[in-house]
């Protein structure tokens, strides 16, 4: 390979750059609303934190696809932001929206990381990395502080090692008259994150359903809505099924504005960024649940997710509002 090649980015590495420009465009539009309505201190220096981060993020990503003479995507801009429109969010919810989307970046992040060749683009994503895990902590200092930080409950457990010794720890997924035996922590741990998320979700999707223009984003909008408190209600039945509070975020209301701060191009990108995030986390719980029908909820909730992330694409492709990433040539095509 001569040295161009090793200086060209991988499809692995523009899919990671590009992919970063597009969320951080976004993201940058969504601080400058949140910026101009906040007023406590400490989370308008977290607010602020997160933009210049996002800033940040989107001048080095535009330097790596400029070397490697690669269009620059359009993504969102002031155009998408209405920074002077009244509250639609409270300070609460800002730091708890901070706080997940924080985790969506050490994840998306983490696995771009781990598929990167060239030093440049492993620092950046490394950096990345870095700029989460400290918006990370200090929106959660700041939810400590205020007493708004909502913990995983309390377990008591065994005093000794154990092993496993019987099948019956799996559970069952059909036998309704099976007794499953209790959560283990790991269990707990998973389900009691996707309780916060899709709470976070469910509190977003009432604002832009509130505010969206075109009727079909907000029909598209309540449905999601509906789905994530549907989702909450089933995550939080297993925890309180196994004598366990279920999380419960405070001050997370939505105020009765009608006046939209964002275009329904930037709202729709936003809600099939975070169903995408909740399939991943899906998937990721159900590996890590022992219980079979723990497993099993996050396949049939995973389904549904599914099917609604299909029709938000399908909504972007009719409004025209899906930029479309870097592609393959298609050389079959092209040989006619």
């Amino acid at each position: 390979m001569n040295n161009h090649e090793q200086t060209r980015l991988t499809s692995s590495e523009l899919s990671a750059v590009w992919s970063s420009y597009m969320n951080n465009s976004f993201s940058a539009c969504v601080m400058k609303y949140f910026l101009n309505n906040v007023d406590d201190k400490q989370t308008k220096q977290v607010v602020q934190l997160s933009l210049d981060i996002s800033e940040q993020t989107m001048s080095i990503a535009r330097k790596l696809l400029e070397t490697d003479n690669q269009p620059i995507p359009i993504g969102f801009t002031d155009d998408d932001v209405t920074v002077n429109a009244p509250r639609l969010f409270s300070d609460a919810f800002y730091l708890y929206y901070l706080k997940n989307m924080a985790k969506v970046g050490l994840s998306v992040y983490g696995v771009a990381l781990s598929t990167a060749a060239k030093d440049d683009v492993r620092q950046f994503l490394s950096n990345a990395i870095k700029e989460s895990t400290d918006l990370y902590n200090e929106t959660a200092e700041v939810l400590l502080e205020k007493g708004l930080y909502v913990r995983s409950p309390y377990v008591t457990t065994s005093d000794h090692t154990e092993f496993i010794h019987d099948k019956d720890y799996l559970g069952s997924m059909f036998n309704l008259q099976h007794k499953n035996r209790p959560l283990n922590v790991i269990e707990i741990t998973h389900i009691n994150a996707n309780v916060e998320a899709n709470q976070i979700g469910s509190a977003l999707l009432t604002g832009f359903a509130q505010v969206a223009e075109s009727e079909i984003v907000k029909k598209y909008c309540k449905r999601g809505k509906e789905i994530a408190k549907k989702h909450v209600k089933v995550f939080a039945e297993l925890l309180t099924g196994n004598d366990l509070p279920a999380p419960m975020p405070w001050d997370i209301e939505v105020t009765d504005s009608e006046v939209s701060p964002f275009s329904d191009k930037l709202m729709v990108f936003h809600t099939s960024l975070i169903n995408a995030s909740s399939i991943s986390n899906y998937a990721t719980s159900s590996a890590a649940s022992l219980r079979a029908d723990v497993a099993t909820t996050y396949v049939r909730l995973m389904t549904e997710a599914a099917v609604y992330a299909k029709d938000g694409f399908d909504l972007m492709i009719k409004k025209e509002f899906l930029e479309q990433p870097p592609q393959s040539p298609d050389r079959a095509k092209s040989k006619h």
